[in-house]
């Protein structure tokens, strides 16, 4: 099989310029081979977060790959109405209590980790925190990452990433 394809943009290039904050984990790096845990493992890394502007009232925490093999890349995971007070996720975290996991694109409300096609070259795993001017996004039963995302956009205050990489 030919996986030959242009490199896709970081998909945050692609929407209106926000401020920006720190991202910080003890697990993964911008730039660096994800550990197996969080690809077959399928549990989300280790993520902590500072520096995001006063008026924040809820964060959005997603992983995109948009490196994959499809025409709209994959979502790996998605909590929206992540409360203020929570500025840290424990590797293999739950949704925070207040907050909500939506499905990704494998069906699941949990992390699913990386599993790029074999032989493909490295793909970018982008974490991404979003800090929000509302506590909720008031998203509809059955609402995908991709309408979180959209929904979001009117409401993103700035926005801190972390981008590690995975392939096998």
């Amino acid at each position: 099989m030919n996986l030959e394809r242009p490199v896709a943009p970081d998909p945050y290039s692609l929407l209106p310029a926000v401020p920006a904050f720190a991202l910080h984990s003890s697990d993964v790096t911008s730039g660096e081979q994800m550990d197996e845990r969080h690809a077959g493992g399928n549990v989300s890394p280790q993520l902590s977060w500072d520096g995001f502007p006063e008026g924040t009232r809820s964060f959005l925490v997603n992983c995109f790959d948009p490196d994959a093999p499809t025409p709209a890349g994959f979502w790996h995971w998605t909590l929206v109405d992540v409360p203020v007070s929570v500025t840290s996720l424990e590797r293999g975290a739950a949704a925070p209590q207040g907050a909500l996991a939506l499905d990704n694109d494998m069906g699941s409300p949990d992390f699913t980790g990386a599993a790029p096609p074999p032989g493909d070259r490295p793909h970018r795993y982008v974490f991404a925190v979003h800090a929000l001017d509302v506590e909720s996004l008031g998203l509809p039963a059955g609402a995908t990452p991709t309408v979180a995302a959209f929904m979001s956009l009117g409401h993103v205050l700035a926005r801190a990433t972390l981008s590690p990489v995975y392939s096998r």
